[in-house]
């Protein structure tokens, strides 16, 4: 007895959903990307040698310029809101004088303790600034912080 074969059926997949879904994703990511804002402060960091780890959260950052300016900042807003108002809670960092630095450091510690202190300095700041925050860090107790350098790897010639 002769067996009929049946006519092979070929499988179609739809594609469709999968293209709604990619570019449904596309335009979600497109939409809710919040791009880097300026910075309040431009610091052009030192080069060095060190592969030291900066700290992640509760940090508090003293910038300082090339002109010499002292700028203050948290990686936190309510950090901000709290210390410098609510005009500084979006921003990067807030202008300090140096007469008052000691007294904002001992309100942010107080206010945090667990706060890690980062000096970062533009390159071409002039040492006596950079010490002059050292010292005032030294006078309220701050005696462990970083600084920002840019690591730089020997090249072997």
């Amino acid at each position: 007895m002769p067996h009929i074969k049946k006519k092979r059926v070929s499988i179609r997949i739809d594609m469709t959903p999968l293209v709604d879904v990619a570019f449904l994703l596309l335009t979600f990511f497109m939409l809710t990307t919040t791009f880097k804002p300026p910075e309040d402060v431009e610091v052009v960091i030192p080069t060095s040698h060190s592969e030291i780890k900066l700290p992640e959260s509760n940090t508090m950052v003293v910038y300082v310029d090339k002109a010499g300016g002292i700028f203050m900042g948290f990686d936190s807003q309510t950090m901000m809101d709290r210390m410098f108002g609510a005009a500084y809670k979006y921003k990067q960092a807030s202008p300090v004088k140096k007469e008052v630095l000691g007294e904002t450091l001992m309100k942010a510690r107080i206010s945090n303790p667990k706060l890690r202190t980062i000096i970062k300095a533009d390159a071409a700041t002039e040492y006596g600034t950079i010490q002059d925050i050292m010292d005032i860090l030294d006078q309220v107790k701050i005696t462990r912080f970083n600084m920002v350098t840019n690591f730089e790897i020997e090249k072997k010639s």
